[in-house]
């Protein structure tokens, strides 16, 4: 792995003591994914540069007019004009303040647009994006992450497009345009007001190095405290059966104590800085007034021009205050872009075909080739050689660990194997068009996860365009129209959070249904009755021989009594095939697999 691709995935994790160049590869990975958001909106952005622009030349001219107004329309005047003179400054004073609520009103409401655009398509991105990845990343990035980086991550973004850019583009054009009048007005003033300018670079430098990593720390603490908050309520069965609920409020209030620590780290930066600049700005203004009005009791400058003076000096130490709110914002949505872009920027381990193949017809004949495969270092299917005719069921049967559940992912192609292929109708899995081999091969586990919504709706998962007769239908012939009818709404009763009002069975019937609505060639079981009680499991033994009928079917089994109705039975050990035949067969060689039903037996004795 190159060091590029090391540091892909990171900003999705742990962006903390990473090296130089790893930071700077994570910023400009960061603004590409800013820019490229920003991208269809260029006319508007520019849009809002010239309101703002205009906005705050409108601000800045307002001391120049106050200096017109009290040199040239204060008594003594020349010629009775000084009342004229003071109704135009006054009127113009109008213009700019009218110019620049207009100009400040406009720019929020585009603003406000746009970044609730990016926002739409970020999220659209993120979303899409998470479910285009493989397996293996959810398996390793949790649901907490997941939902952190959708919520106070892009939430932390929010806040900059809604805020922030206004503050910053406002703040570098007054400081500058302020800082360039001053020393049109009086040069010598000029430079005695900037003469504190280093020491607010310094300033502001120390800060911006110092809140990035502060700002950086609260974030990861924030995805820490959503983590264990999400795990936690996830698991709320396991937790109560355990009585867990005092260590996991331990590690939550440790989690908590974190990230309070790291916002008061923010908050001492903060207390620091902006008293700061405070008091450097009142330091200035008070030398300023000084030594101006020792030069106006000398006559080299006008009490119009201190007067704009002072009024330019509020607007020069202002935006200095509101950098250190915007450097707030600005590390917070810094921070959330790290790790989003880091999560857009992971790439699917099945990756997709370079020219994808999709067969109009599939028989469902499924081989392993010379197929190897592990998690990280551990290898758990070595060298795997297995043909499955079309039509055939077959069982994989072994002991925990045997690579049973490893088989089933591979032939779904939740993952790859690092050696050798698998084939579906002689085309390498690798070669075929992913919707169309999603349709062809179908998975059910033991969970019967259903989804929010009606019971109608989660049997035509797999199909959304079925009717409501198909779907009927399809529960009518698993057996699951049997309690569906004595609910009160029958095929439209909500199932509730992940169907927890039905029992084990009664989910996976709903389960077998959709794989029966969706019709794969190739039907994969992986442990699919191995949560249900005696009662449910022969129901869903009935199912079965329904749902199973006509296609090829990989049945992954603990309980050898789903092995009962399949054609063909392997028998895995260390990810090896140690036996293959008939289950009659089988059980009569006193080999194995005789060994696993006999303890088996056992267990039900």
């Amino acid at each position: 792995m190159t060091t590029l691709d090391s540091w892909r995935g990171v900003g999705a994790e742990q962006t903390d003591d990473l090296p130089q160049a790893a930071t700077l590869f994570l910023r400009v990975r960061s603004r590409r994914l800013l820019g490229s958001l920003l991208r269809p909106h260029r006319v508007q952005v520019i849009l809002l540069l010239a309101l703002v622009v205009a906005e705050n030349l409108a601000r800045l001219a307002t001391p120049v007019l106050v200096k017109v107004g009290i040199d040239s329309g204060i008594p003594p005047v020349v010629h009775g004009r000084g009342a004229a003179i003071l109704v135009t400054v006054t009127v113009a004073m109008l213009v700019a303040v009218t110019l620049q609520a207009g100009c400040h009103r406009a720019f929020l409401l585009l603003s406000g647009r746009i970044g609730q655009d990016v926002l739409l398509e970020l999220r659209r991105r993120l979303f899409d994006h998470l479910q285009q990845l493989s397996v293996s990343f959810h398996e390793r990035y949790t649901s907490g992450r997941v939902i952190s980086r959708l919520t106070s991550d892009v939430e932390a973004i929010a806040t900059l497009l809604e805020t922030g850019v206004e503050d910053l583009i406002s703040a570098v054009l007054l400081v500058l345009g302020t800082g360039v009048l001053l020393l049109v007005l009086d040069w010598p003033l000029g430079l005695v007001t900037l003469g504190a300018f280093p020491v607010l670079t310094w300033l502001a430098a120390w800060f911006r190095r110092e809140s990035a990593r502060a700002y950086r720390r609260t974030r990861e603490a924030v995805a820490l405290l959503i983590v264990h908050f999400v795990e936690s309520m996830r698991g709320i069965r396991a937790v109560q059966a355990f009585r867990r609920e005092s260590r996991n409020q331990a590690i939550f209030e440790a989690i908590n104590d974190r990230y309070r620590l790291a916002n008061r780290r923010s908050f001492r930066l903060v207390a620091v800085f902006s008293p700061s600049v405070r008091l450097i700005g009142n330091v200035v203004i008070g030398v300023v007034l000084l030594y101006g009005g020792f030069r106006v009791l000398d006559g080299a400058m006008t009490v119009g021009v201190l007067a704009a003076f002072l009024l330019y000096l509020g607007q020069f130490f202002e935006p200095m205050q509101d950098i250190s709110d915007f450097y707030n914002t600005f590390q917070a949505a810094s921070a959330a872009l790290e790790k989003l872009s880091g999560v857009l920027e992971e790439r699917p381990a099945v990756a997709p075909p370079a020219q994808p193949r999709a067969p109009a017809a599939v028989r469902g004949e499924l081989e392993f080739a010379g197929v190897r495969f592990g998690y990280r270092e551990q290898v758990v299917l070595d060298t795997l050689d297995l043909t499955v005719p079309a039509g055939q069921t077959l069982a994989v049967v072994g002991a925990t660990g045997a690579g049973k559940t490893t088989l089933a992912r591979l032939a779904t192609r939740f993952y790859d194997p690092t050696m050798g292929s698998i084939r579906l109708d002689g085309l390498d899995m690798r070669a075929w068009d992913e919707e169309r081999l999603r349709a062809a091969v179908v998975m059910v586990t033991q969970d019967g996860y259903l989804f929010s919504g009606t019971i109608a709706d989660n049997v035509a998962f797999g199909r959304p365009a079925a009717g409501r007769a198909e779907v009927v239908t399809a529960a009518r012939a698993v057996g699951a129209d049997r309690f569906i009818a004595l609910l009160p709404d029958g095929y439209d009763t909500d199932v509730g959070k992940h169907g927890g009002r039905f029992s084990a069975g009664q989910r996976q019937l709903l389960a077998f249904a959709r794989a029966f609505l969706a019709d794969p060639a190739v039907l994969i079981l992986d442990e699919a009755t191995a949560s249900l009680d005696v009662p449910s499991e022969r129901l869903v033994q009935r199912a079965l021989r329904t749902v199973l009928a006509r296609r090829t079917a990989v049945i992954i089994a603990h309980r050898l009594t789903t092995v009962e109705i399949a054609d063909r039975v392997i028998v895995l050990d260390r990810g090896r095939i140690v036996e293959d035949g008939p289950p009659i067969d089988l059980l009569g060689g006193g080999g194995r697999y005789a060994a696993l039903h006999d303890a088996w037996l056992a267990s039900l004795a």
